[in-house]
């Protein structure tokens, strides 16, 4: 088979099988497929049902299916032509049957079932697996066989292609080849387990162990014969074995327990995988307590065959919580070994048991453990106990040992309850086992136990007990314990029978021990035996000196006081150590003794001592007062005590030793008895003392015998013998006392202890915790040089800080303590560079390897406090081979020439080399807090060393390094904000050391944030130290040029740009600005260099980032400040490299395109900042020469030059040629005169209030013009005179737009002052400025006018001539200037001369005068005469004084024939004026105007008059358009009064002119259609006279004339619409009568009215669409008219049908728009279509008409519809109670809209409905 014929089988489908349509072979079950074929579907469906009904009686759940796969629907059913949908529903159903029909699968009646499946539902093809796991169970069996031969399965890829191999033979499927299969496909395990799961969601358990036994035998039987279970077996198996454990189903769970059991047998499981399973499994014991048995033999299997202690303490807890489990284990321990899970259980228990409160629980314990060896005892014969004795001793005697109460508790408690001899022979038994088994045995003479003798009532019986005690010290006493020997003696001697007291003295004398040679008794370091002997002597000693103090026994005990120390203490030497440890015992923390010595036995016991030293003799006192002796150390310690009586019996013992002047303490007791009061009164004052000894000795000549003293307490200190406690003591006395030789002396006593801090064997006495703390402090600043002297003390000190131990809680490590010693004052007394730097180095290298917080934390304090040279620090930063900073200059460029050769030849770093980057980090984060830094500038070499390596691509690629380099850039703030916290220059550091372009490097390579931050922070605090180096090296970040050329663009970058900005700019600025050597000139220099870079960058940037890029950078510096010198540098720019690099075509593109980029960039600031900026231009525009070969000899305005200023940087002409110069200025000029003009500009100028600045740049612009009018005039004859004029006109522009923006009142206050200029050309500029305000505004505030016609004097002024002696060319200029003044007089008079008559009378006066003089300048006079002109039509009335000197004046001037012909304006000007005044003093022509057009009506004949208007008409109907209003009301009253006879002689004549006058819409419409519909209807008011006034004869004729005029070939819409306007007019008029004639309008209407329909034509121009809505309006209204007086039947069926239609479809006409459909709806539409249907009159006709209009209520459109509904109410008004007969019709369609999606349509309806309710008379709501 082909590879095609693969894939097309895999896509076939089961409903494409063509079996499924053969009748001649029929899959089947029951039957031979031959014979199935001749049965009918009804046979197979009886069948079915008769099967479901057997099973509905073994199980009732199969009753769902009745009512689908064996409905009576199912017969008719064919799944292979069902939905998608249908067939997945179908299958689920089957599904569900299939599973629940399994446990039955072998009865008959589930054959039956399935016999009708496979028949109707063909689910041997389309359910398949459903179909296999129901039978499946049953491998074994024929049946299955049967099942698997209906199966298609014989393509190879098929999942059930293994079972082909059955269809042939018809042999059952063999048991290993199902079980080969199961563990070799895990997608069929998977399958088995999952028909478990599926069956247990839909059958009750007792219905499904055929189930769970094919489930447990197959899986279990699988993982037996796999060679090998895989983790993807377990992976698969593992979430039905949870499922199984979860279950509640008893068959479920013991089939899982036995699939665990073999998995545990056969593979070694992952820790965690045992230690679930377990878990689930003891959770699961605790849900099915039946299988509890079964269940912990399963976890007994798990535990026996995986790895001993992976199981945790969870399982345990569930274990417990199992009710049976003793019995359960005890029952499977009788047959099976339960060992693996009692190594698991008992340690769990104990702990559990041990975890609870300890003393109830040990007592049961131990009660258990004598109850049951009693048990056993009984049980077991006689030779078996005492193997048992011997198995169990060591047990016994561990638990005594640990819990010797309990156990004492346990045997009294037993020994109550015992009776039988028998009994207490197994009790004995048990005690012989015990450590203290002698206390319990029983007197020879007495029947009671040891211990019960010893407390016996009779005396005799005690003492009895007391001598046995003698006889067992005296022999071995096996089977005692020690401390219940030395309890019980110390107890008798508290009897009160003297003899038992004595007899125990003499029993404890047995005990005495032999005491080693050692100087001091130190409890710390003896056995067990010693320590115990010690405290019954202290128990003792307490006993008999508490008894001889006071009480009825004080003589006796006194007697037993001698016995006792001739006994016991017999040696003074002896006697002294015992008293001396008294003395200080109770400052022993760690109480070796178990023995508290209260102060009042301290007390006794130094009195004591006292009264023995007096009597010892001298020889005696100098052993017991030298150096070795412990006594006078105790004594210090007494000296230290809280109690003061404790102090002053310790004074008074010290005071005996006073005399002893060998000792070496001699010095020492004699000061401190000088001061015996203040240490009486106060303890801490002893150590105020010993250190006033120690600074005298230093001091003194007898020093060595002082210090001698103090030296010899050290010694104690320092004596390995001397206990722990007391070294404590005296340290604390000697706190005050340090120095070198004290270190030196205790050195070896922190060398002992440290040896003792091995991280394996750290084992620390408190004492000797406290003791080291002591030691450690003496590391301080007085005995710090000793470090330096003794390489032993560094090691040693240098390993304190190495040791990490803490042997307790309370206390910190001994580390941290040592690191405490590093302070300040420490450090800097070390002196010697090379011990900071190794003490340094240390620290470090802990802060590296330590994982303690607090260590990390105190290292952090320390070196915070510390003074550090910063060239340690820096060594450490170096890398491992370095180990010197380099100081110069010259050595840092050869160190740096030498790592970059390695680099490029090697291309890594040596391994030598390699930095220690987690070191780093951590030194970096110290010095982060670091202020105490010696010469920081030490730090910057290696600082950039390791920055540059942080940038290097091996260091990168080995880690990420972003956070070291964010440290090393804040160390270099560090150091820069430290040297020079103003920000300014730094003496103490060459500029070559700092590598700026590393710091540009990060910002550029970097994509963290926070590095960008740190460097920008950086390179602003280096703008302010070396600003030429960052301005040179920061312009990479700004044009994107770094190797990051990824994020060339994106909003990241352009932050970066902008943070740059906003960090070294300000930065730069200050550095150069104020001080006494930078100027502020120098500054603004500074900041044009760095504006120019960013200018010269610009082309590089993206072009969407340059506007913000440069916005930034102003708002940075100062728009107000330096936005002009930025916007000169792109002129700049542009004109030197733009434009020359662009050619002929490009360059207007270009020029166009930066322009609105500048203007962009002003518009980003203030209104105020881009005026301020055009001021400054200007005035640097006329700073600048004329041209470059003038050099400095013309300047506009001259400029000294010393040095290089802002002028130099913007454009030096010295370096551009003339060219350059000439197009930059014209370019600034432009520029302006562009950015005045803008919309934004314009914008921002409406929304600022205060303009001021735009008066100072008008002066300036004024200023300008000047100097370039003068530059105009002086280069008249030269090449350069064309840039001259052009650049003289963009100055007007320029002063034009600037005039536009002033606010008016601040306008005429500064033309006011202007027109007071010297300079004529100003004034003359000042009014032209007011005459073009003047001339275009229209609206004024009548303050304004006040001062402007307060202008008016100063008009006059410049108007008179004046009397000096001026040159020709200024005599020309003032009569310019004279013109222009009488031109802005005259704009003034028309404007406010109406209101203001007064003020120009004046003005009249003055022009009248000029105009009287023969003297004057013709065009001065010319203008003059015009001003007459304006001001006599204004002042009227008030100009009739002046006639007699102005007629005389103008007409003169008329006479002047040779000047008039010779000056046109002059000629233009007096006729003007002429004309004016005549028009203005011709005051009676207005009211002989009605009369005349009435005598022209009546008194001229038509013959004379007709003719006339004929001609006039021609005349006016072109340039006079507005006169032919008053023509055609001549002829309309003409007519009106014309006889009958006359009208029908002149009829025709008259018929032409109208024709002609009813063409004016056609022939001379210019646009304006209500100034033509205004003339349109003179025509039509004067044709309707005449029609009026015709018969009906013989209007006929001319109406139909009419008519063919309007459709004449070539007509246009103009004809159409200014024909039914008139029959709209005429309709109107005639009312009844014209219906006579309207007939032959009908079909012309009906085409009209679809040609104007948009929804069927589509017309777009604009003026048409106006034209046709016009025409629809006036053919509507006409057509209103026509039916509105119809009363002659005239709208017959026929015309009725040919209106119907186009008047309804007008409903969708959407012509003219929303605004105007609006308007012919509802004025024009709904009143026609509405009389339409009353002129109808036929019901018939109503209810198309009706159908009609509800139809459009279903149009798209919301509009239509509503008109629809508007138009319905109409006609339900207008027909009233005859609109019943539509009203059915008419309900559904108003159903239909009650649901409408637009809310207005909804509530038209609504109102409709409510309105037709009115209206007819009749609720409608019950119809919806």
């Amino acid at each position: 088979m082909t590879s095609l014929a693969h894939q097309l089988k895999r896509l076939a489908l089961p409903q494409n099988d063509s079996n499924l349509l053969s009748r001649r072979v029929v899959a089947s079950v029951l039957f031979d497929p031959k014979d199935a074929a001749s049965m009918d579907r009804s046979t197979f469906y009886a069948l079915g049902c008769t099967g479901l009904e057997e099973l509905m009686g073994i199980d009732p759940a199969f009753s769902e299916f009745q009512e689908t796969l064996f409905s009576q629907a199912s017969l008719t059913l064919e799944r292979s032509v069902q939905t998608k949908e249908v067939n997945k529903k179908l299958d689920k159903s089957i599904s569900l049957f299939l599973t629940r029909l399994s446990p039955y699968f072998l009865l008959k009646p589930a054959l039956k079932c399935i016999e009708w499946l496979i028949h109707r539902f063909h689910i041997h093809l389309f359910n398949q697996d459903s179909l296999i796991a129901c039978v499946l169970p049953y491998h074994e069996t024929k049946v299955f066989v049967r099942v698997i031969q209906l199966l298609k399965i014989e393509d190879p890829t098929h999942k059930w292609h293994w079972l082909h191999g059955l269809q042939k033979p018809g042999v059952p499927l063999a048991r290993g080849t199902l079980l080969t299969h199961c563990y070799k496909d895990l997608g069929f395990m998977d399958f088995i387990c999952s028909l478990v799961t599926d069956s247990v969601k839909v059958r009750h358990s007792g219905w499904l162990r055929v189930i769970f036994s094919f489930y447990a035998s197959t899986i279990v039987s699988a993982l037996d014969a796999v060679e090998k279970i895989t983790n993807s077996i377990i992976a698969k198996l593992l979430p039905f074995v949870q499922l199984g454990l979860k279950s509640n189903l008893l068959d479920y769970v013991a089939a899982t327990y036995m699939i665990v059991c073999q998995m545990a047998v056969k593979v070694v499981m992952e820790a965690q995988l045992v230690d679930s399973l377990t878990v689930q499994l003891c959770k699961c014991l605790r849900r099915t307590p039946q299988l509890s048995r079964e269940g912990l033999s399963c976890i007994i299997i798990l535990l026996q065959n995986q790895k001993e202690g992976v199981v945790g303490p969870k399982a345990f807890g569930y274990l417990c919580a199992i009710p049976t489990l003793v019995s359960t284990l005890h029952c499977i321990a009788t047959v099976h070994d339960i060992s693996p899970l009692l190594r698991y259980l008992l340690p769990h228990l104990i702990h559990s048991v041990m975890a609870q409160d300890e003393s109830s629980t040990i007592i049961i314990l131990s009660r258990l453990l004598l109850e049951e060896y009693v048990s056993c005892s009984s049980e077991l014969p006689s030779d078996r106990i005492s193997a048992l004795n011997q198995k169990i001793q060591s047990t016994v005697r561990q638990f005594e040992s640990r819990y010797p109460c309990a156990l004492d508790v346990a045997l009294e408690n037993h020994a109550k309850n015992v009776s039988s001899d028998h009994e207490k022979c197994v009790l004995h038994q048990f005690i012989s086992l015990t450590m203290s088994c002698g206390k319990y045995q029983i007197l020879p003479d007495s029947d009671t136990s040891l211990i019960l003798s010893l407390n016996h009532p009779l005396p005799s019986v005690r003492n009895m007990a007391v001598d046995y005690l003698k006889e067992i010290l005296t022999s071995e006493h096996n089977g005692f314990d020690e401390a219940f020997l030395k309890d019980a003696l110390l107890e008798r001697i508290k009897d009160d029978v003297p003899e038992i007291v004595l007899s125990a003295l003499k029993a404890l004398q047995l005990t005495r021990l032999c005491f080693s040679d050692e100087p001091w008794w130190n409890p710390e370091k003896m056995d067990a035996n010693t320590c115990c002997y010690l405290h019954l002597m202290f128990r003792l000693f307490d006993v008999v000196i508490s008894g001889a103090s006071q009480g009825p026994l004080a003589p006796c005990f006194k007697s037993l006081m001698q016995p006792l120390l001739q006994v016991h203490l017999n040696e003074p030497i002896t006697l002294f150590k015992f008293l001396s440890l008294l003395w200080g015992y109770n400052s022993n923390l760690g109480d070796q003794l178990d023995c508290r010595v209260s102060a009042i036995l301290q007390t006794q016991a130094l009195y004591v001592g006292k009264a023995l030293l007096c009597s010892q003799p001298i020889k005696t006192l100098n052993v017991l007062a030298s150096g070795s002796s412990p006594v006078v150390p105790s004594l210090l310690m007494c000296l230290c005590s809280g109690v003061c009586e404790v102090r002053r019996a310790a004074i008074a013992l010290l005071h005996s030793l006073s005399g002893v002047v060998s000792s070496p303490y001699y010095p020492l007791v004699e000061n401190l008895l000088k001061s015996s009061e203040e240490i009486i009164a106060d303890p801490s004052y002893l150590s105020q003392a010993l250190s006033k000894v120690y600074e005298e000795g230093l001091i003194l000549k007898d020093k060595k015998k002082k210090l001698a003293s103090i030296e010899q307490l050290l010694q104690c200190v320092q004596l390995p013998c001397c206990p722990a406690y007391t070294c404590k003591t005296l340290l604390r006395a000697l706190q005050d006392i340090h120095g070198e030789p004290i270190l030196a002396v205790l050195l070896p006593a922190v060398e002992r202890l440290l040896e003792q801090c091995a991280p394996d064997s750290c084992t620390f006495l408190p004492d000797e915790a406290h003791l080291l703390q002591l030691l450690l402090s003496k590391f301080s600043e007085a005995s710090a040089p000793i470090l330096v002297k003794d390489p032993r003390c560094l090691e040693v000190f240098i390993r304190a800080l190495g040791t990490s131990a803490k042997p307790y809680p309370t206390m910190p490590s001994f580390q941290i303590i040592a690191l405490e010693q590093i302070t300040k004052p420490f450090f800097t007394a070390l002196g010697d560079e090379k011990i900071q730097q190794k003490i340094i180095s240390v620290l470090f290298d802990l802060l590296v390897g330590n994982k303690n917080p607090a260590c990390a934390q105190t290292i952090n304090s320390v070196f915070k406090v510390i003074a550090v040279d910063a060239e340690l620090v820096a060594n450490e930063l170096m890398p491992v081979d370095k180990q010197k900073v380099t100081a110069t200059v010259q050595q840092t460029r050869r160190s740096k020439m030498q790592t970059r050769k390695t680099q490029e030849s090697s291309g890594v770093v040596p391994e030598e080399n390699v930095v220690s980057w987690p070191r780093v980090t951590l030194i970096l984060e110290l010095l982060q807090h670091k202020k105490k830094l010696r010469r920081a500038q030490c730090l910057v070499p290696a600082l950039f060393n390791l920055l540059s390596r942080c940038q290097e691509p091996a260091s990168a690629e080995q880690e990420n390094l972003e956070y070291t380099k964010q440290l090393i850039l804040s160390c270099l703030l560090n150091v820069c904000q430290k040297l020079s916290p103003d920000g300014g220059p730094i003496n103490v550091l060459e500029e070559d050391k700092f590598n700026v372009e590393l710091v540009v490097q990060c910002v550029r390579i970097s994509d963290m944030p926070q590095t960008h931050h740190n460097a920008l922070l950086l390179l602003g605090a280096l703008a302010g130290v070396f600003p030429e180096k960052v301005l040179h090296n920061i312009m990479p970040i700004f044009t994107f040029m770094g190797s990051n050329i990824m994020r060339l663009d994106d909003t990241y970058s352009f932050q970066v740009i902008n943070k740059t900005v906003q960090a070294v700019i300000p930065a730069l600025i200050k550095a150069n600005e104020g001080g006494s050597a930078q100027s502020e000139g120098h500054m603004e220099t500074v900041v044009s260099h760095i504006v120019h870079v960013f200018v010269d960058a610009l082309p590089h940037v993206p072009e969407h980032r340059r506007l913000p890029i440069l916005s930034q950078l102003m708002n940075t510096l100062g728009p107000s400040r330096f936005l002009w010198v930025l916007m000169l540098l792109l002129f700049k720019q542009h004109a030197t490299q733009t434009s020359v690099s662009a050619t002929g075509a490009e360059k207007e593109a270009v020029v166009e395109r930066d322009q609105e980029f500048w203007i962009s960039v002003c518009c980003e600031f203030e209104i105020k900042e881009q005026l301020t900026s055009m001021i400054r231009i200007l005035q640097y525009l006329m700073t600048l020469p004329q041209d470059r070969e003038e050099g400095k000899n013309c300047p506009l305005q001259s400029a000294v030059k010393k040095e290089e200023t802002v002028s130099d940087v913007i454009f030096n002409v010295e370096a551009h040629s003339g060219k350059d110069l000439r197009h930059f200025k014209f370019l600034s000029v432009s520029f302006m005169a562009q950015l005045l003009g803008s919309d934004r500009f314009v914008g921002k100028v409406a929304d600022c209030e205060d303009l001021t600045e735009s008066t100072f740049l008008l002066e300036e612009v004024l200023r300008y013009i000047h100097a370039v009018a003068r530059c105009v005039e002086d280069n008249a004859d030269k090449p350069t005179a064309k840039f001259w004029r052009a650049l003289l006109s963009k100055s007007y522009d320029i002063l034009d737009k600037v005039n536009a923006l002033l606010p008016m009142d601040s306008f005429i206050m500064v033309m006011r002052g202007l027109m007071g200029n010297q300079l004529a050309s100003v004034r003359r500029k000042a009014m032209e400025l007011l005459n073009n305000k003047l001339q275009q505004r229209t609206q004024w505030v009548e303050e304004q006018i006040t001062v402007l016609l307060e202008l008016i004097g100063v008009l006059l002024k410049i108007v008179g001539r004046s009397h000096g002696q001026v040159t020709a060319p200024e005599e020309e200029e003032l009569a310019i200037n004279r013109q222009t003044a009488l031109y802005s007089l005259k704009l003034l008079c028309r404007n406010f001369g109406s209101a203001h008559q007064e003020a120009f009378v004046p003005v009249l006066k003055k022009a009248v005068e000029l105009v009287a003089n023969k003297d004057e300048e013709k065009n001065v006079m010319g203008s003059a005469l015009l001003c007459v002109a304006e001001v006599t039509s204004t002042l009227k009335a008030l100009a009739i004084p002046q006639l007699h000197s102005l007629m005389p004046a103008v007409l003169d001037t008329l006479k002047e024939r040779k000047d008039l012909l010779n000056n046109e304006i002059y000629l233009l000007s007096a006729v003007t004026a002429l004309q004016r005044v005549s028009e203005t003093l011709q005051f009676s022509f207005e009211s002989s105007h009605s009369s005349l057009v009435a005598t022209l009506a009546t008194k001229v004949p038509p013959r004379v008059l007709i003719p006339t208007i004929t001609k006039c008409y021609c005349t006016m109907v072109d340039a006079q358009q507005n006169r032919l209003g008053p023509l055609m009301i001549i002829l309309k009253e003409h007519i009106t009064r014309m006889e009958k006879d006359q009208l029908n002689n002149h009829q025709s004549e008259l018929t032409s002119f109208f024709l002609s006058a009813l063409d004016f819409r056609t022939q001379h419409c210019q646009g304006d259609l209500k100034k033509t519909g205004e003339i349109e209807g003179y025509v039509i008011d004067c044709l309707l006279v005449m029609v009026m006034k015709l018969s009906e004869v013989t209007f006929r004729p001319l109406f139909f004339k009419l008519f063919d005029w309007s459709k004449m070939d070539g007509a246009s819409k103009n004809r159409l619409l200014t024909y039914y306007r008139l029959a709209d007019s005429i309709a109107n008029k005639l009312k009844g009568l014209f219906v006579l004639f309207a007939g032959q309008l009908v079909k012309p209407i009906s085409e009209l009215l679809h040609q104007l329909n948009i929804s069927h034509t589509d017309d777009d121009d604009e003026d048409n669409v106006a034209k046709s809505s016009l025409l629809l309006q006036h053919v509507l209204d006409c057509l209103h008219k026509i039916f509105l007086y119809d009363t002659q039947r005239f709208l017959s069926k026929e015309r009725a049908d040919a209106l119907l239609g186009p008047l309804v479809d007008q409903l969708e006409n959407m012509l003219g728009g929303d605004e105007i459909y609006k308007t012919h709806i509802t004025k024009h539409l709904v009143p026609c279509i509405a009389q339409f249907a009353v002129a109808m009159g036929d019901d018939s006709q109503w209810k198309v008409l009706n159908y009609q209009i509800l139809l459009k209520t279903r149009h798209s459109s919301p509009k239509v519809r509503f008109s629809a509904l508007v138009m319905l109410l109409e006609l339900a008004s207008k027909l009233r109670e005859n609109y019943m007969v539509l009203l059915p019709e008419t309900i559904p369609f108003l159903a239909e809209l009650m649901e409408d999606e637009c809310e207005e349509v909804e509530q038209q309806v609504q109102k409709v409905i409510h309105e037709m309710e009115t209206i007819l008379g009749e609720p409608l709501q019950s119809y919806f």
